[in-house]
């Protein structure tokens, strides 16, 4: 496994039941990236040395196995990830290991429990490497823990990985592991995946189950997965995929599974009707030149396949996206912290805090409905389309001290002209995926742009994987950044 050529989730998984690489090793390499080019980029908060080499020795025993008894396509069928690193948020539990979520006010905090979504990955045989980092409770778009080192690019580790799964985006930049776990209520999948020249999916609502130990809440967050190539995520997602009882919004779950897809019916994707926007939604601001270009790309390529291409205009104004205000600022209010932790919090967690505190009861279900309204008109005025592209990001990967400023308010509004689009399919949602289609130099260095595909309804999260797979067939994008070609 070289930097120029990269093994994939799937392709590490084959050559490990094919005995052409040993776990072991694998585990080892894996660790020591993690210690040093992973701290370096601030890819994790806590690297679990011990966890990894356990998980290395039990995915050895089932490998030997499946080689002396001729079962490597049984075992590729019941655990296709087997083997393979996959570390995991700083926001999702792992009984016995840290948790302390990015924010000062949990440093020593170790999880009685594991969350479901980091249980199925587990069982799935994969080796966890460690918890990567992420910003103070997941806020931000960027990735600046209170905790540790920032997460930076590697394309320009000047630059922001973005956030808030930044970690886990510097860990599949870097070739520590070819996939990683995410979670994504704004954005925080997307964004860190077009900053790093990523795959990064956030599913349909309801898709990944927060159970047991957590609820939907303001249905807004979900687990995804970023990765190299569009295959990889979707073998990620059939990993995470699926419910748990007492779920509040279930999404029914297909036979055939989004990897299976990709390979079926997927592979022949009947031309679609695709919405262009090109306007911001959530900020009035101006979208650079590069990320213009890079969904013009992306449309060039859409319209050679066949699909149709209708330019629209936004839904809705930035002034309205503000219904989104209660829920997001009620919901950083409400994370249990005592009078002491709050000491410790950073200057956008203590705004937001403090805006939540300032809605009522009646505010926040005035919200909630504020909220399913715009969602509801934006869906309607999607209706006629099966997809709508944007660029990912207003502009490429920012420099830090542009987002993260001394005014919480201006912190925030510094994350909306970043991001103009993505927690829309929060609200909405429906499954979007940002994809790596465009590079571009800035001051002499090379940089990723991503083009987002959301889908304009719940649940079509195969079809949008679908036509990721085309537009990386057709266009393909770098597997690793060209820092690291040597």
């Amino acid at each position: 496994m070289t930097a120029r050529e990269p093994l994939g989730a799937l392709e590490t998984a084959a050559a490990l039941r094919s005995g052409q690489l040993d776990v072991h090793d694998l585990a080892e390499q894996a660790l020591e990236a993690a210690h040093g080019i992973g701290q370096e980029a601030g890819a994790f908060a806590h690297i679990l040395d011990d966890l990894t080499r356990e998980q290395a020795r039990t995915a050895a025993q089932r490998l030997e196995q499946a080689q002396r008894t001729g079962g490597e396509d049984d075992l590729a069928a019941e655990a296709p990830l087997l083997g393979v690193p996959m570390p995991i948020k700083d926001l999702t539990q792992i009984a016995g290991a840290p948790f302390e979520a990015g924010s000062a006010a949990m440093v020593g905090n170790v999880a009685a429990v594991t969350d479901g979504v980091a249980q199925k990955i587990l069982d799935g045989g994969t080796l966890t490497v460690g918890k990567t980092t992420t910003p103070e409770f997941g806020l931000p778009g960027y990735t600046e823990p209170a905790t540790g080192a920032p997460a930076r690019t590697p394309w320009d580790p000047r630059r922001t990985a973005g956030g808030s799964s930044g970690g886990a985006a510097v860990a599949v930049a870097t070739g520590i592991a070819p996939i990683a776990h995410g979670s994504d209520g704004g954005g925080s999948v997307r964004i860190p995946a077009a900053c790093c020249g990523l795959v990064g999916i956030k599913p349909s609502r309801g898709v990944v189950s927060p159970g047991p130990h957590s609820t939907e809440g303001m249905g807004l967050v979900t687990d995804g997965v970023l990765a190299r190539s569009v295959r990889d995520a979707a073998a990620g997602l059939d990993l995470i995929a699926g419910p748990q009882t007492g779920d509040y919004m279930p999404a029914p779950r297909s036979d055939v599974g989004y990897l299976a897809h990709l390979q079926g019916a997927g592979a022949q994707l009947r031309p679609l009707r695709i919405a262009v926007l090109r306007e911001p939604l959530a900020a009035e601001t101006d979208v650079h030149p590069a990320a213009l270009r890079g969904l013009e790309r992306a449309l060039e390529v859409l319209r050679g396949l066949g699909h149709e291409l209708f330019e629209i205009p936004a839904p809705f104004a930035p002034e309205d996206w503000t219904a989104f205000m209660p829920l997001w600022t009620v919901g950083a209010a409400s994370i249990p912290l005592d009078a002491q932790q709050e000491t410790r919090i950073l200057e956008l967690t203590r705004w937001l805090r403090a805006r939540g505190r300032s809605y009522s009861g009646v505010d926040l279900a005035r919200a909630f409905s504020g909220v399913q309204s715009l969602a509801r008109r934006t869906l309607e005025a999607f209706a006629e389309f099966d997809v709508v592209i944007t660029p990912s990001l207003a502009g490429p990967p920012a420099f830090p001290d542009t987002l993260q400023l001394a005014d919480g308010g201006a912190d925030f509004d510094a994350q909306r002209a970043f991001t103009p689009w993505t927690s829309t399919w929060n609200m909405l949602g429906a499954a979007a995926i940002s994809v790596p289609i465009h590079r571009e130099p800035l001051e002499g260095i090379e940089l990723p742009f991503g083009v987002q595909l959301g889908a304009a309804r719940h649940g079509e999260d195969a079809l949008l994987m679908s036509l990721a797979a085309q537009l990386e067939a057709h266009d393909p994008w770098p597997l690793m950044p060209p820092q690291r070609h040597g």
